[in-house]
């Protein structure tokens, strides 16, 4: 069984336990605190456990002419693209905020440290989990220094090929054990064909001492879902109030009657999982009773008479009789009594039949 661990404070991921569902909010804020707040709320509403943002250093995460050039795009916030992720980015203090918010309405609180800076500063806000976006997943200093500060990890793959991930692993178990990868194809939005759920399985047999996990950029929700029954003990999915608002990940988001759905059909999926057990239910039972077949005499078989094949039927009978997968077991037993044809064969009419079966 995949290791279990405990991802945030109470709330254990893995194994048996209920898939952990990541409402990624990432900046599809729009840069207001309110919209934030309002999102937070929804993931908590729509049944996520979490609210997750992404937070970055821009000096630390770009170099200055990556900041300096041009950003003519339709979702571009400023002139530049330093102008428009400044305007995307939450300070320090609007985060404490945030977290604070979470906290009152009852959803964990996180983000993705989009560089080392950031993940300074999410270590010392004492998040739950660090989440690795796909983007730093082959930064293997990035990745020994985020793994050594203890806390769980989350880890996204997009973009990377399985001897990096196995790269990444290494590097990570070395100092952490509690960590999960998570499937992931950076595109947006994904068409199904490049989502490769099938990876989720390779992922639970290279690393099987974690749980896997998958982060989707499709839209709708039936691949998350098919993702869950697939064994992801961790689905992220982008969310947002709404896809014709101005930025990328809008079109690829979840709306919240989107995500809610989500949540209650992965819920309604892991109940479905129920047992690996087979056997009839208590439920089965009034079916059974009604419907369920048993052995009937197929002419009319006189006190002595030594059964054989041929006497015998299968039919859903009034009253139910000795079970149909029992019929052959009858063959060369002695009726003890008379029994009309079309009649039910009852288990004391048959010699033998209740010490077998220890009636």
């Amino acid at each position: 069984m995949p290791l279990t661990f405990e991802l945030c404070p109470g709330r254990m991921i893995g194994g048996d336990h209920p898939c952990f569902i990541i409402a990624e909010i990432g900046q599809n804020h729009q840069g207001d605190i309110e919209i934030a707040k309002k999102m937070i709320k929804m993931a908590k509403d729509c049944g996520a456990d979490c609210a997750k943002f992404q937070k970055s250093e821009l000096e630390c995460k770009f170099n200055k002419k990556a900041l300096e050039r041009e950003y003519n795009s339709v979702h571009s916030w400023g002139k530049t693209y330093g102008d428009h992720k400044r305007h995307l980015e939450f300070s320090h203090d609007q985060y404490r905020e945030l977290q604070k918010y979470a906290a009152e309405v009852g959803i964990f609180f996180t983000a993705s440290g989009m560089d080392e800076m950031a993940v300074e500063f999410l270590h010392e806000l004492n998040v739950p989990f660090f989440k690795v976006a796909s983007l730093d997943a082959n930064n293997f200093s990035y990745m020994e220094k985020t793994a050594k500060k203890g806390r769980p990890m989350v880890v996204s793959s997009g973009m990377q090929s399985m001897e990096t991930m196995r790269r990444v692993y290494k590097i990570v178990k070395e100092h952490n054990p509690n960590f999960t990868i998570l499937q992931c194809t950076s595109s947006y939005p994904v068409d199904p064909k490049n989502v490769n759920l099938k990876v989720i399985s390779e992922y639970q047999k290279e690393f099987p001492d974690i749980p896997i996990g998958y982060s989707g950029h499709e839209t709708g929700i039936s691949i998350s879902i098919a993702a869950a029954v697939m064994g992801a003990k961790v689905i992220e999915r982008h969310v947002t109030l709404d896809k014709t608002w101005k930025g990328n990940d809008h079109s690829a988001s979840l709306e919240p009657s989107e995500l809610a759905e989500l949540v209650r059909c992965i819920r309604e999926v892991e109940m479905a999982q129920g047992s690996c057990i087979k056997q009839m239910l208590p439920c089965e039972k009034a079916c059974h009773a009604k419907l369920g077949k048993s052995v009937v005499a197929k002419v009319k078989i006189p006190k002595g008479t030594v059964l054989t094949h041929d006497m015998l039927a299968v039919k859903a009978a009034e009253p139910m009789g000795i079970a149909a997968e029992d019929l052959c077991k009858m063959v060369g037993k002695t009726m003890m009594e008379d029994v009309e044809e079309d009649d039910s064969v009852m288990p004391e009419m048959v010699k033998g039949y209740c010490k077998d079966k220890k009636c």
